[in-house]
């Protein structure tokens, strides 16, 4: 496979980075810090630690399907860090929920509140392909080793 054919993904990536770094700190400069207000803040902050994360082990999976080592342990090592990731971001988001469901009704911005249920099931979402895609290389890599030794 050739490199040029993962460039696309690799800028998706470096551009949803940025793009989460900047609305992070258009969040903090523009939002008043209002008691539940600055829950859902601090819980929006500390999902961005397991997403950075996340996006660092996608960069490393790209680099592996570059290098023709997509079937190989290392990858369903990034899948499950992938995987856990996305975990972590759906609890953080789901225990902020409340909160943020409190600050919609108080603010009359019903939207708000879909928009915290979607992050919870984008997430959610994540984690579950991860998990479905880290299975079925794991049974492509027991296929694998068992095709080299009969061979």
């Amino acid at each position: 496979m050739k490199p040029i054919s993962t460039v696309f993904l690799r800028v998706a990536v470096v551009c949803l980075g940025i793009a989460v770094a900047v609305v992070g700190w258009v969040l903090l400069r523009e939002t008043p810090n209002s008691g539940d207000l600055a829950i859902v803040l601090a819980g929006i902050f500390l999902a961005a630690v397991p997403f950075y994360i996340a996006l660092y082990h996608t960069l490393k999976l790209l680099k592996y399907i570059d290098r023709n080592e997509a079937f190989s342990r290392t990858s369903v090592k990034a899948l499950r860090n992938i995987r856990y990731c996305a975990m972590v971001i759906t609890v953080i988001y789901g225990m902020t929920l409340p909160f943020i469901v409190f600050v919609a009704d108080t603010d009359d911005a019903p939207g708000f509140a879909v928009l915290g249920m979607v992050a919870v099931l984008a997430a959610a979402v994540i984690a579950t392909f991860a998990a479905v895609l880290e299975r079925l290389l794991r049974d492509a890599l027991a296929i694998k080793s068992e095709n080299e030794l009969t061979v």
